[in-house]
């Protein structure tokens, strides 16, 4: 994964139960007999061609949940394909049109139970034609899912549509469509209260911080509220990246120096924190001088913690935890926790955080708080094209 826009199609078919493959492709334990004890989250880990369902334990042990690994199609999910609630997982369909809805059991296994085309709403392309959905993100309540449009008007610029999900069977119906720009690429991350969400990026080298105000119906609104960006070092500027809250409504971003003559990277990324007002406006008071320096390069994976203590960074050479402060600058914790690549990072309610490096096929799994970091047994779990990630926290 990179950062420029995706245009990656990510594609969900129809799922059923697979009993057995001529190849075993993850360390986790078969269920036999089933535990009796409650999990901590489920997990679901995608390949091109099928889905792992994962019970994970206090203790962060994994363990494979009854049928699974679950067939997809040739050329199933990708980059986050999936997002999950407690009672349903939402896949895009092979075509690129459609969103899949499943349920999820008790055990945490999956029933396909219905799809809608989430492109037919929009005609910039033929409604359907070039149009294609490659992004699922879900607000705080679990009530609305998002996805981000590829070419949703003008054929060109993108745009994040809206779905009601019907509680009962996991239905979606649309709501409607934010305003579009070539610059949006990522899904979006809600603020604590839900009430905004964020995104950043430097498309084509303009460093741009986006604020979506959230109404009750789910609607986003663009805000022109251009938050102020740090000053690089003489000669540089600093280019933003990803956006990733806190529960009390403070946002982490990265920060990457460019050279302002040759637009290559000149130094290693920094982590600013901002704090959101009623308004929606982002302020900051990081400096070059108190932001800290990562070890991770090319970062494209942000994520606080559920507590909003601690802050995972992933990318080309690893994974790292800091210690997020709110309003006071992000500190160090740990050094890289792996050297292995980085491209999505999840935790769940008990201290566990997952990671998944692509190009190695590995879920890592690690329990972590704000003195104490361990792997988990078992980890790292080997799943040959492993593309994406979903923790559904129990």
């Amino acid at each position: 994964m990179t950062r420029n826009v995706k245009f990656v199609v990510c594609l969900i078919a129809s799922l059923s139960a697979a009993s057995t493959l001529g190849q075993e492709a993850t360390t986790a334990t078969k269920v036999s007999p089933p535990s009796s004890s409650s999990p901590a989250a489920y997990v679901y880990a995608t390949t091109k061609s099928h889905i792992y369902a994962y019970s994970a334990a206090s203790n962060g042990k994994l363990t494979a949940v009854e049928g699974s690994p679950f067939a997809a199609s040739e050329g199933g999910p990708q980059s986050q394909g999936i997002v999950a609630t407690g009672k349903y997982l939402f896949g895009i369909n092979a075509n690129g049109n459609n969103i899949d809805s499943f349920s999820i059991a008790s055990d945490g296994a999956l029933k396909k139970v219905s799809s809608i085309d989430a492109t037919s709403f929009n005609d910039s392309c033929g409604g359907g034609g070039g149009n294609a959905i490659f992004s699922l993100f879900l607000d705080h309540t679990g009530s609305i899912l998002y996805d981000l449009e590829f070419n949703a008007e003008i054929c060109a610029n993108n745009a994040y549509q809206y779905f009601r999900i019907d509680k009962s069977n996991g239905e979606l119906s649309y709501l409607g469509v934010s305003a579009a720009a070539t610059s949006f690429e990522d899904p979006l991350s809600f603020s604590g209260n839900n009430d905004y969400a964020y995104d950043s990026n430097a498309f084509r080298y303009d460093p741009a911080i986006f604020v979506f105000k959230r109404s009750g119906n789910g609607l986003l609104t663009s805000l022109d509220v251009n938050p102020d960006i740090p000053n690089a070092a003489s000669g540089s500027t600093y280019l933003p990246y990803l956006a990733a809250p806190d529960p009390t409504n403070h946002v982490a971003i990265t920060l990457q120096p460019y050279s302002d003559d040759t637009m290559n990277a000149d130094g290693p990324t920094v982590l600013a924190t901002y704090s959101g007002a009623d308004s929606g406006k982002l302020t900051t008071t990081s400096t070059r001088e108190n932001m800290p320096v990562t070890e991770v390069n090319n970062v494209n994976a942000l994520n606080t913690s559920p507590s909003g203590e601690l802050l995972a960074v992933g990318g080309s050479s690893g994974l790292q935890v800091f210690h997020f402060n709110g309003s006071s600058p992000i500190t160090h914790y740990t050094g890289l926790l792996t050297t292995d690549e980085i491209d999505q990072i999840f935790w769940d309610n008990s201290n566990h955080l997952y990671a998944v490096s692509d190009a190695h096929g590995k879920l890592f799994v690690f329990t972590i708080t704000k003195t104490k970091v361990s792997e988990a047994s078992g980890s790292p779990h080997s799943i040959p094209g492993l593309v994406n990630l979903y923790v559904v926290s129990k």
